[in-house]
């Protein structure tokens, strides 16, 4: 069923939306051939993450930082407290130590661990990564200042002659310089407001130098740090880490993708323009459903045709993978998505994943809400394909700028027809100086009632959310107040 939503003009103390059920009318002559509607997709059983996954990472990641402090208070680290010079040196030492630890964890969550990434999901895994990758930023600067005035202050060469004789005289010194500037350019580029003036390209180029700052940065304590060498445990334990990280990322981030990737031939079968600033590519190759993707799910993908290819760019499958094909659908947000539109027929692909929770493997209840704004239809539509349903079972609510100009409108209608779920598309421009999911023409009406008279048993149904950050956080907010737990609101960020 289709819905077509509109404001009256209601008094103040009466808040509505009006809303006409009309029967789609599917229009066989402008479906192109072959549509997936016409198809039903192969879905194996659901992934079912164990929470003792979670748990487990969790609880490793903090019996490390344990017992790297633990080796500092064994090397007498508090006994040092008691001198300005020793107390400067030692407090230097346990945040390099504290830093270090928290660094190759930074890696090892940039390097999509299937375990770790099917565990948080992209949005809890992106801010995680954040928040450690800021903290272990800080505490290396903190390493840096401490260690060396706490050096200086019983040398008698002074503050910049302990710099010189650092850099000079200690081993592996000189890379680690190299890695903190090649560190302070991503972290940089990685504040909110130098982000938003780069473009993705440049900014996903320059936050590979985060591989190269650590591996140029942790040589010099491995080589002369004091914790590093006390005992075969601790050297053991760093080595370890360090053996750790790089694998996974040439396990995980070179090796998996390559030889998914050579296995399953993935190439470019036909190209098509939705309107003209949306373009859908669909991607063939062989036995593609032993790559295990969901829909809602998405990849990393290069297309082999020119300059940018070693660029990777992160699109959703708008459509449920059916084992035979792959299918995206891509706004020309940037210079990645545009390009996609010149992709020709034939064109080799490189993919890393799939990746992400937004999937029938995180559901819990029977009835769903998928909610979409914009390009983040194209997640939903698959999912509206793919999901175990019974009439009445799913509802999706579409905000768009126009009901004509919706994105893939007619295939969304023809599956709400088929599946027997609720389509409601919600068109205007969005508020203007207020965080909502609604457009300016549902007046005043607020974001919590709006969601309750499309959805009245909201809070029995487990939520999927896809859209601009701001968007999503408001319609996440709504469904929260509107009784759903946070536990049932499914959504993952995919601003860089």
């Amino acid at each position: 069923m289709l819905v077509r939503l509109a404001h009256s003009k209601r008094p103040a103390s009466a808040p509505n939306l009006d809303h006409v059920s009309t029967t789609p009318q599917v229009i066989e002559q402008q479906r192109p051939a072959g549509s997936r509607v016409d198809r039903a997709p192969t879905v194996p059983p659901a992934p079912q993450t164990p929470r003792w996954w979670r748990d487990a990472a969790g609880a490793l990641t903090w019996l490390s930082l344990l017992f790297v402090v633990a080796l500092w208070v064994a090397g007498g680290g508090l006994q040092d407290l008691g001198a300005v010079g020793t107390g400067l040196t030692s407090l230097g030492r346990v945040t390099g130590l504290v830093a270090s630890d928290l660094l190759l964890i930074q890696v090892l969550l940039m390097a999509r661990i299937p375990a770790v990434e099917r565990s948080y999901g992209q949005d809890e895994l992106a801010r995680r990564h954040r928040l450690v990758g800021f903290t272990s930023f800080n505490l290396m600067l903190a390493h840096i200042v401490l260690i060396t005035l706490g050096y200086a202050a019983t040398s008698p060469a002074g503050l910049w002659g302990t710099i010189v004789d650092f850099v000079v005289n200690y081993p592996g010194m000189l890379l680690a310089v190299a890695g903190t500037v090649a560190l302070v350019a991503v972290v940089v580029t990685s504040v909110k407001a130098a982000r938003a003036r780069l473009r993705y390209e440049s900014w996903h180029l320059i936050h590979l130098y985060a591989y190269l700052g650590a591996g140029l940065a942790l040589p010099h304590q491995l080589w002369t740090g004091k914790e590093f060498l006390t005992s075969p445990v601790s050297t053991v334990f760093w080595w370890g880490l360090y053996a750790a990280a790089a694998g996974s990322v040439l396990l995980y981030r070179v090796g998996l993708p390559v030889y998914r990737s050579w296995r399953h031939r993935l190439v470019v079968t036909d190209v098509r323009a939705e309107s003209p600033s949306v373009t859908t590519v669909v991607i063939g190759g062989r036995d593609l459903d032993r790559l295990g993707a969901r829909a809602g799910q998405f990849f990393q993908w290069r297309f082999l045709d020119g300059p940018g290819a070693s660029r990777a760019h992160p699109y959703s499958l708008s459509a449920a993978p059916d084992g035979t094909s792959l299918r995206i659908t891509a706004a020309h947000l940037g210079d990645g998505s545009a390009a996609l539109a010149r992709v020709k027929p034939g064109t080799r692909v490189l993919v890393e994943g799939p990746y992400g929770r937004l999937h029938a493997g995180v559901r819990t209840r029977r009835k769903v809400l998928l909610m979409a704004s914009g390009i983040g239809v194209t997640p939903m539509r698959a999912l509206l394909e793919e999901l175990d349903q019974r009439p009445g079972d799913v509802t999706l609510i579409y905000r768009c700028r126009h009901d004509d100009t919706a994105i893939l409108r007619q295939e969304l209608v023809e599956l709400a027809s088929a599946k027997g779920a609720r389509l409601f598309l919600v068109p205007g421009r969005r508020r203007q100086g207020v965080e909502s999911w609604l457009p300016e023409s549902a007046g005043d009406l607020d974001d919590v009632s709006a969601l309750r008279q499309l959805v009245p048993d909201v809070s029995d149904h487990d939520v999927y959310l896809c859209g601009s950050a701001g968007w999503m956080t408001a319609a996440g907010r709504a469904a929260q107040a509107a009784g759903v737990p946070p536990r049932h609101v499914h959504l993952e960020r995919f601003s860089y």
